[in-house]
Protein backbone atom coordinates (compact mmCIF):
# COMPACT_ATOMS: atom_id res chain seq x y z
CA UNK A 1 0.00 0.00 0.00
CA UNK A 2 1.23 3.55 -1.10
CA UNK A 3 2.21 6.12 1.85
CA UNK A 4 -0.01 8.53 2.51
CA UNK A 5 0.91 11.90 1.26
CA UNK A 6 2.73 14.51 3.14
CA UNK A 7 1.64 18.16 3.02
CA UNK A 8 4.30 20.71 4.14
CA UNK A 9 3.33 23.26 6.87
CA UNK A 10 4.09 25.60 4.01
CA UNK A 11 0.46 24.84 3.38
CA UNK A 12 -0.64 27.53 5.85
CA UNK A 13 1.45 30.42 5.17
CA UNK A 14 -0.46 29.36 1.36
CA UNK A 15 -3.66 29.89 3.25
CA UNK A 16 -2.59 32.81 4.94
CA UNK A 17 -1.36 34.75 2.47
CA UNK A 18 -4.89 33.42 0.07
CA UNK A 19 -7.13 34.87 3.17
CA UNK A 20 -5.05 38.82 3.02
CA UNK A 21 -5.97 38.84 -0.73
CA UNK A 22 -9.19 37.92 -0.47
CA UNK A 23 -10.20 40.12 2.14
CA UNK A 24 -8.20 43.06 0.33
CA UNK A 25 -10.67 42.55 -2.52
CA UNK A 26 -13.68 42.68 -0.51
CA UNK A 27 -12.41 45.57 1.21
CA UNK A 28 -12.13 47.10 -2.66
CA UNK A 29 -15.64 45.91 -3.53
CA UNK A 30 -17.21 47.55 -0.71
CA UNK A 31 -15.16 50.85 -0.27
CA UNK A 32 -18.23 53.11 -1.04
CA UNK A 33 -21.23 51.13 -0.31
CA UNK A 34 -21.26 51.85 3.36
CA UNK A 35 -20.69 55.65 3.00
CA UNK A 36 -22.79 56.15 -0.50
CA UNK A 37 -24.63 59.45 1.01
CA UNK A 38 -21.02 61.27 1.35
CA UNK A 39 -19.66 59.76 -1.77
CA UNK A 40 -22.52 61.42 -3.62
CA UNK A 41 -21.41 64.76 -1.97
CA UNK A 42 -17.95 64.25 -2.92
CA UNK A 43 -18.67 63.25 -6.68
CA UNK A 44 -21.24 65.71 -6.89
CA UNK A 45 -22.05 66.46 -10.21
CA UNK A 46 -20.16 64.05 -11.90
CA UNK A 47 -22.69 61.55 -12.37
CA UNK A 48 -26.57 61.94 -12.31
CA UNK A 49 -28.07 60.30 -9.25
CA UNK A 50 -31.09 58.88 -11.22
CA UNK A 51 -29.22 57.10 -13.61
CA UNK A 52 -27.59 53.62 -13.50
CA UNK A 53 -23.90 54.60 -13.58
CA UNK A 54 -24.07 55.86 -9.56
CA UNK A 55 -22.18 55.51 -6.14
CA UNK A 56 -24.21 51.70 -5.69
CA UNK A 57 -23.10 50.92 -9.55
CA UNK A 58 -19.47 50.87 -7.74
CA UNK A 59 -20.53 47.67 -6.00
CA UNK A 60 -22.47 46.23 -8.39
CA UNK A 61 -20.20 45.84 -10.91
CA UNK A 62 -18.84 43.23 -8.81
CA UNK A 63 -21.83 41.18 -9.66
CA UNK A 64 -21.98 41.92 -13.20
CA UNK A 65 -18.50 41.24 -13.95
CA UNK A 66 -18.38 37.97 -12.30
CA UNK A 67 -21.10 37.01 -14.30
CA UNK A 68 -18.98 37.50 -17.28
CA UNK A 69 -15.74 36.34 -16.03
CA UNK A 70 -16.53 33.40 -13.80
CA UNK A 71 -16.16 31.06 -15.90
CA UNK A 72 -12.85 32.51 -18.34
CA UNK A 73 -11.43 32.54 -15.00
CA UNK A 74 -12.44 29.06 -14.08
CA UNK A 75 -10.91 27.95 -17.49
CA UNK A 76 -7.95 29.98 -17.31
CA UNK A 77 -7.37 28.20 -13.14
CA UNK A 78 -7.96 25.08 -14.83
CA UNK A 79 -6.01 25.02 -17.88
CA UNK A 80 -2.82 27.03 -16.83
CA UNK A 81 -3.25 26.19 -12.95
CA UNK A 82 -3.76 28.06 -9.75
CA UNK A 83 -0.38 30.13 -9.82
CA UNK A 84 -1.50 31.75 -13.07
CA UNK A 85 -4.97 32.41 -12.38
CA UNK A 86 -3.80 33.74 -8.66
CA UNK A 87 -1.23 35.69 -10.45
CA UNK A 88 -3.30 37.40 -12.53
CA UNK A 89 -6.35 38.31 -9.83
CA UNK A 90 -3.31 39.42 -7.67
CA UNK A 91 -1.71 41.44 -10.12
CA UNK A 92 -4.74 43.26 -11.41
CA UNK A 93 -5.33 44.11 -7.47
CA UNK A 94 -2.27 45.45 -7.11
CA UNK A 95 -2.91 47.38 -10.13
CA UNK A 96 -6.33 48.41 -10.03
CA UNK A 97 -6.09 49.55 -6.33
CA UNK A 98 -3.54 52.24 -7.54
CA UNK A 99 -5.31 53.30 -10.30
CA UNK A 100 -8.21 53.65 -8.09
CA UNK A 101 -6.39 55.64 -5.28
CA UNK A 102 -4.81 58.26 -7.95
CA UNK A 103 -7.72 59.46 -9.49
CA UNK A 104 -10.19 59.25 -5.95
CA UNK A 105 -11.48 62.10 -7.07
CA UNK A 106 -12.56 61.23 -10.35
CA UNK A 107 -16.08 59.26 -10.59
CA UNK A 108 -15.21 57.81 -14.12
CA UNK A 109 -11.75 56.56 -13.35
CA UNK A 110 -13.48 55.04 -9.85
CA UNK A 111 -15.77 52.92 -12.06
CA UNK A 112 -13.12 52.02 -14.37
CA UNK A 113 -10.67 50.87 -11.70
CA UNK A 114 -13.47 49.52 -10.00
CA UNK A 115 -14.56 47.52 -13.22
CA UNK A 116 -10.80 46.02 -13.39
CA UNK A 117 -11.22 45.02 -9.65
CA UNK A 118 -14.04 43.36 -10.22
CA UNK A 119 -12.37 41.20 -13.13
CA UNK A 120 -9.44 40.10 -10.37
CA UNK A 121 -12.16 38.78 -7.78
CA UNK A 122 -12.91 35.54 -9.61
CA UNK A 123 -9.37 35.09 -10.30
CA UNK A 124 -8.99 34.74 -6.48
CA UNK A 125 -12.43 33.15 -5.12
CA UNK A 126 -12.70 30.76 -7.87
CA UNK A 127 -9.31 28.97 -7.01
CA UNK A 128 -10.33 28.07 -3.19
CA UNK A 129 -11.44 24.60 -4.11
CA UNK A 130 -8.56 24.44 -6.49
CA UNK A 131 -6.23 25.50 -3.82
CA UNK A 132 -7.39 23.81 -0.95
CA UNK A 133 -7.29 20.41 -3.05
CA UNK A 134 -3.16 20.83 -4.09
CA UNK A 135 -2.30 21.97 -0.28
CA UNK A 136 -4.01 20.33 1.93
CA UNK A 137 -4.91 16.87 3.10
CA UNK A 138 -8.31 15.45 2.93
CA UNK A 139 -9.22 15.96 6.72
CA UNK A 140 -8.51 19.38 6.45
CA UNK A 141 -9.99 20.95 2.99
CA UNK A 142 -13.10 22.01 4.15
CA UNK A 143 -11.95 23.66 6.99
CA UNK A 144 -9.37 25.84 4.94
CA UNK A 145 -12.26 26.24 2.43
CA UNK A 146 -13.74 27.76 5.83
CA UNK A 147 -10.92 30.27 6.22
CA UNK A 148 -11.40 31.34 3.11
CA UNK A 149 -14.55 31.70 3.58
CA UNK A 150 -13.73 33.72 6.32
CA UNK A 151 -11.31 36.09 4.95
CA UNK A 152 -14.66 36.96 2.65
CA UNK A 153 -16.54 38.27 5.35
CA UNK A 154 -13.70 40.11 7.51
CA UNK A 155 -12.94 41.86 4.33
CA UNK A 156 -16.58 42.74 4.41
CA UNK A 157 -17.32 43.67 7.76
CA UNK A 158 -13.28 45.81 7.70
CA UNK A 159 -15.25 47.69 5.07
CA UNK A 160 -18.70 48.57 6.24
CA UNK A 161 -17.01 49.35 9.63
CA UNK A 162 -13.75 51.06 8.85
CA UNK A 163 -14.18 53.24 6.07
CA UNK A 164 -17.38 55.28 8.21
CA UNK A 165 -14.85 55.88 10.46
CA UNK A 166 -12.46 57.11 7.65
CA UNK A 167 -15.12 59.45 6.00
CA UNK A 168 -16.84 62.74 6.94
CA UNK A 169 -19.90 61.01 7.43
CA UNK A 170 -21.82 62.93 9.77
CA UNK A 171 -23.56 65.52 7.81
CA UNK A 172 -24.13 67.95 11.23
CA UNK A 173 -20.48 68.49 11.10
CA UNK A 174 -17.42 70.23 9.20
CA UNK A 175 -15.68 67.85 6.73
CA UNK A 176 -18.95 65.68 5.29
CA UNK A 177 -18.50 63.96 2.34
CA UNK A 178 -14.20 64.82 3.02
CA UNK A 179 -11.53 61.68 3.19
CA UNK A 180 -11.82 59.19 0.12
CA UNK A 181 -9.00 59.81 -1.15
CA UNK A 182 -7.33 59.19 2.44
CA UNK A 183 -9.26 56.05 2.63
CA UNK A 184 -8.61 55.08 -1.16
CA UNK A 185 -4.63 55.54 -0.47
CA UNK A 186 -5.05 53.35 2.72
CA UNK A 187 -6.90 50.40 0.17
CA UNK A 188 -4.94 50.84 -2.25
CA UNK A 189 -1.59 49.75 0.10
CA UNK A 190 -3.85 47.05 1.09
CA UNK A 191 -3.95 45.78 -2.14
CA UNK A 192 -0.24 46.23 -3.59
CA UNK A 193 1.22 44.89 -0.30
CA UNK A 194 -0.92 41.65 -0.23
CA UNK A 195 -1.04 41.39 -4.33
CA UNK A 196 2.83 41.48 -3.11
CA UNK A 197 2.97 39.18 -0.99
CA UNK A 198 1.08 36.58 -2.60
CA UNK A 199 3.24 36.65 -6.12
CA UNK A 200 6.31 35.99 -3.71
CA UNK A 201 4.57 33.42 -1.84
CA UNK A 202 2.56 31.17 -3.91
CA UNK A 203 3.00 27.55 -5.87
CA UNK A 204 1.56 25.65 -7.89
CA UNK A 205 1.43 22.37 -5.51
CA UNK A 206 3.84 21.33 -2.52
CA UNK A 207 7.08 20.63 -2.86
CA UNK A 208 7.37 17.14 -4.05
CA UNK A 209 3.79 16.42 -4.72
CA UNK A 210 3.12 16.04 -8.69
CA UNK A 211 -0.73 16.89 -9.85
CA UNK A 212 -1.83 13.96 -11.57
CA UNK A 213 -3.36 16.10 -15.24
CA UNK A 214 -3.58 13.05 -16.60
CA UNK A 215 -6.84 11.63 -14.22
CA UNK A 216 -8.13 15.28 -14.33
CA UNK A 217 -10.58 16.32 -16.92
CA UNK A 218 -10.37 19.45 -19.62
CA UNK A 219 -12.25 22.60 -18.39
CA UNK A 220 -14.73 21.57 -21.38
CA UNK A 221 -14.73 17.85 -20.43
CA UNK A 222 -15.15 18.87 -16.54
CA UNK A 223 -18.48 21.09 -17.12
CA UNK A 224 -20.12 17.60 -18.99
CA UNK A 225 -19.07 15.96 -16.19
CA UNK A 226 -20.59 18.56 -13.86
CA UNK A 227 -24.11 18.74 -15.52
CA UNK A 228 -24.76 15.04 -15.81
CA UNK A 229 -23.88 14.27 -12.17
CA UNK A 230 -27.07 13.81 -10.22
CA UNK A 231 -25.54 15.22 -7.15
CA UNK A 232 -23.75 18.40 -8.85
CA UNK A 233 -27.32 19.03 -10.16
CA UNK A 234 -28.94 18.76 -6.50
CA UNK A 235 -26.19 21.08 -5.47
CA UNK A 236 -26.07 23.33 -8.40
CA UNK A 237 -30.13 23.61 -6.98
CA UNK A 238 -29.46 24.63 -3.35
CA UNK A 239 -27.02 27.30 -4.31
CA UNK A 240 -29.19 28.65 -6.95
CA UNK A 241 -31.77 28.93 -3.71
CA UNK A 242 -29.94 29.24 -0.53
CA UNK A 243 -26.87 31.91 -2.10
CA UNK A 244 -29.39 33.65 -4.33
CA UNK A 245 -31.31 34.08 -0.94
CA UNK A 246 -28.34 35.33 1.39
CA UNK A 247 -27.22 37.85 -1.52
CA UNK A 248 -30.74 38.94 -1.57
CA UNK A 249 -31.34 39.45 2.07
CA UNK A 250 -27.72 40.42 2.58
CA UNK A 251 -28.36 43.15 0.19
CA UNK A 252 -31.54 44.44 1.08
CA UNK A 253 -30.67 44.43 4.91
CA UNK A 254 -32.20 48.43 5.35
CA UNK A 255 -35.32 47.78 3.30
CA UNK A 256 -36.28 44.54 4.92
CA UNK A 257 -35.49 46.63 8.46
CA UNK A 258 -38.36 49.32 6.84
CA UNK A 259 -40.49 46.82 6.02
CA UNK A 260 -40.70 45.10 9.61
CA UNK A 261 -40.98 48.35 11.15
CA UNK A 262 -37.81 48.85 12.52
CA UNK A 263 -37.01 52.67 11.87
CA UNK A 264 -33.45 52.18 12.32
CA UNK A 265 -31.60 49.47 12.47
CA UNK A 266 -27.86 50.66 12.61
CA UNK A 267 -26.57 48.41 10.67
CA UNK A 268 -27.07 45.88 13.33
CA UNK A 269 -29.49 43.51 11.17
CA UNK A 270 -26.58 42.76 8.29
CA UNK A 271 -23.68 43.35 11.08
CA UNK A 272 -25.24 40.01 12.86
CA UNK A 273 -25.64 38.18 10.02
CA UNK A 274 -21.90 38.44 8.98
CA UNK A 275 -20.75 38.14 12.72
CA UNK A 276 -22.45 34.62 12.47
CA UNK A 277 -21.53 33.71 9.23
CA UNK A 278 -17.87 34.23 10.69
CA UNK A 279 -18.55 32.03 13.45
CA UNK A 280 -19.91 29.67 11.36
CA UNK A 281 -17.55 29.59 8.60
CA UNK A 282 -14.99 27.99 11.15
CA UNK A 283 -17.20 25.50 13.07
CA UNK A 284 -18.69 23.97 11.05
CA UNK A 285 -16.30 23.39 7.94
CA UNK A 286 -13.86 21.97 10.92
CA UNK A 287 -16.74 19.77 12.51
CA UNK A 288 -17.55 18.19 8.70
CA UNK A 289 -13.48 17.67 8.32
CA UNK A 290 -13.20 15.92 11.59
CA UNK A 291 -16.47 13.85 11.51
CA UNK A 292 -15.36 13.08 7.82
CA UNK A 293 -18.87 14.13 6.58
CA UNK A 294 -20.43 16.55 4.11
CA UNK A 295 -23.95 15.73 3.38
CA UNK A 296 -24.97 16.04 7.38
CA UNK A 297 -23.46 19.21 7.68
CA UNK A 298 -25.32 20.44 4.42
CA UNK A 299 -28.85 18.89 6.10
CA UNK A 300 -28.05 20.79 9.53
CA UNK A 301 -26.96 23.93 7.16
CA UNK A 302 -29.88 23.85 5.49
CA UNK A 303 -31.96 22.96 8.40
CA UNK A 304 -30.94 26.14 9.73
CA UNK A 305 -31.43 28.22 6.86
CA UNK A 306 -35.37 27.97 7.44
CA UNK A 307 -35.73 28.96 10.82
CA UNK A 308 -33.10 32.06 10.11
CA UNK A 309 -35.69 32.95 6.56
CA UNK A 310 -38.94 32.56 8.51
CA UNK A 311 -37.51 34.86 11.25
CA UNK A 312 -36.89 37.45 8.85
CA UNK A 313 -40.08 37.28 6.75
CA UNK A 314 -43.06 36.80 9.69
CA UNK A 315 -41.31 38.79 12.67
CA UNK A 316 -43.78 41.40 12.06
CA UNK A 317 -46.77 38.96 11.97
CA UNK A 318 -45.61 37.33 15.25
CA UNK A 319 -45.44 40.54 17.61
CA UNK A 320 -47.17 43.89 17.78
CA UNK A 321 -44.14 45.15 20.16
CA UNK A 322 -41.74 46.70 18.04
CA UNK A 323 -38.76 46.17 20.21
CA UNK A 324 -39.76 41.97 19.82
CA UNK A 325 -39.91 42.20 16.10
CA UNK A 326 -36.81 43.84 15.95
CA UNK A 327 -34.91 41.51 18.32
CA UNK A 328 -36.40 38.39 16.60
CA UNK A 329 -35.14 40.01 13.57
CA UNK A 330 -31.39 40.36 15.10
CA UNK A 331 -31.67 36.28 16.47
CA UNK A 332 -32.76 35.14 12.33
CA UNK A 333 -30.28 36.87 11.17
CA UNK A 334 -27.56 35.60 12.90
CA UNK A 335 -28.74 32.00 12.74
CA UNK A 336 -29.23 32.54 8.83
CA UNK A 337 -25.64 34.17 8.63
CA UNK A 338 -24.47 31.26 10.87
CA UNK A 339 -25.77 28.87 8.91
CA UNK A 340 -26.05 30.00 4.79
CA UNK A 341 -22.81 31.53 5.23
CA UNK A 342 -20.82 28.02 6.57
CA UNK A 343 -22.55 25.76 4.21
CA UNK A 344 -20.80 27.76 1.08
CA UNK A 345 -17.03 26.37 1.91
CA UNK A 346 -18.77 22.77 2.98
CA UNK A 347 -20.93 22.94 -0.10
CA UNK A 348 -17.81 24.29 -2.41
CA UNK A 349 -15.75 21.18 -1.29
CA UNK A 350 -18.91 18.53 -1.88
CA UNK A 351 -18.79 19.73 -5.43
CA UNK A 352 -15.30 19.30 -5.72
CA UNK A 353 -15.29 15.31 -4.31
CA UNK A 354 -18.48 14.07 -6.09
CA UNK A 355 -17.47 15.65 -9.41
CA UNK A 356 -14.07 14.67 -9.28
CA UNK A 357 -12.44 14.55 -11.98
CA UNK A 358 -13.74 17.76 -12.88
CA UNK A 359 -12.07 20.22 -12.22
CA UNK A 360 -12.36 22.14 -9.18
CA UNK A 361 -12.81 25.65 -10.03
CA UNK A 362 -14.90 24.79 -12.51
CA UNK A 363 -17.34 23.00 -9.80
CA UNK A 364 -16.78 25.85 -7.38
CA UNK A 365 -17.02 28.84 -10.27
CA UNK A 366 -20.79 27.40 -11.41
CA UNK A 367 -22.20 27.81 -7.85
CA UNK A 368 -20.72 30.73 -7.41
CA UNK A 369 -22.36 32.01 -10.90
CA UNK A 370 -25.88 30.64 -10.12
CA UNK A 371 -26.12 32.49 -6.76
CA UNK A 372 -24.86 35.14 -7.95
CA UNK A 373 -27.53 35.43 -10.72
CA UNK A 374 -30.29 34.39 -8.79
CA UNK A 375 -29.32 36.97 -5.79
CA UNK A 376 -29.28 39.69 -8.63
CA UNK A 377 -32.91 38.74 -10.10
CA UNK A 378 -34.12 38.39 -6.20
CA UNK A 379 -33.03 41.88 -5.96
CA UNK A 380 -34.54 43.23 -8.85
CA UNK A 381 -37.79 41.72 -7.90
CA UNK A 382 -37.28 43.00 -4.00
CA UNK A 383 -36.14 46.66 -4.91
CA UNK A 384 -38.89 47.30 -7.71
CA UNK A 385 -41.52 49.89 -7.40
CA UNK A 386 -39.58 50.88 -3.96
CA UNK A 387 -40.01 47.57 -3.02
CA UNK A 388 -43.75 46.32 -3.29
CA UNK A 389 -42.85 42.96 -3.37
CA UNK A 390 -40.09 42.64 -0.97
CA UNK A 391 -42.86 41.11 1.76
CA UNK A 392 -43.99 38.50 -0.99
CA UNK A 393 -40.63 37.81 -2.04
CA UNK A 394 -39.82 37.49 1.96
CA UNK A 395 -42.80 34.80 2.23
CA UNK A 396 -41.26 32.98 -1.06
CA UNK A 397 -37.62 32.64 0.49
CA UNK A 398 -39.13 30.70 3.62
CA UNK A 399 -41.29 28.56 1.14
CA UNK A 400 -37.81 28.10 -0.88
CA UNK A 401 -35.90 27.32 2.36
CA UNK A 402 -38.34 24.88 3.06
CA UNK A 403 -37.92 22.55 -0.41
CA UNK A 404 -34.16 23.27 -0.37
CA UNK A 405 -34.02 21.26 3.18
CA UNK A 406 -36.27 18.40 1.33
CA UNK A 407 -34.07 18.54 -1.66
CA UNK A 408 -30.59 17.87 0.72
CA UNK A 409 -31.87 14.94 1.74
CA UNK A 410 -31.56 13.33 -1.81
CA UNK A 411 -27.81 14.10 -1.64
CA UNK A 412 -25.60 11.25 -1.59
CA UNK A 413 -22.30 11.60 0.50
CA UNK A 414 -19.18 12.17 -1.01
CA UNK A 415 -17.58 8.87 -2.03
CA UNK A 416 -14.42 10.74 -0.22
CA UNK A 417 -15.80 10.49 3.19
CA UNK A 418 -17.24 7.40 2.89
CA UNK A 419 -14.04 5.46 3.15
CA UNK A 420 -9.86 6.53 4.06
CA UNK A 421 -8.17 6.20 1.08
CA UNK A 422 -4.11 5.83 1.62
CA UNK A 423 -3.75 8.84 -1.54
CA UNK A 424 -5.25 12.05 -1.32
CA UNK A 425 -6.82 12.77 -4.57
CA UNK A 426 -5.00 15.29 -6.29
Amino acid sequence: MNAPVKYPAYRFLILAVFMLITIAIEIQWLSHAAVARPAGVFYAGQFNPDSFLNIDFLAMVYMLVFLVMSFPASYIIDTFGIRTGLQIGASLLGAFSLLKAIFAANFTMVVVAQTGLAVAQPFILNAVTALTVRWFPLNERAMAAGFSALAQYIGIVLAMLVTPMLIGSDPSQPGYGAGFEDMLWLYAAIGMGTAALFLIFIKETPKGITLNKGERASFGGGLKLILGNRNMMITIFLFLIGLGIFNAISSMTDSISAHMGVKDSDGLIGGLMLIGGIIGAIVIPTLSDFFRKRRLFLVICLAGMVPGVAGLAFAPELSQSADQVYTLALVSAFILGFFVMSAGPVGFQYAAEVSYPAPESTSQGILLWIGQLTGMIFVLGMSVKNCLYLGKFMIAFSILALISFIVVFFLKESPFMKKARPIDPI
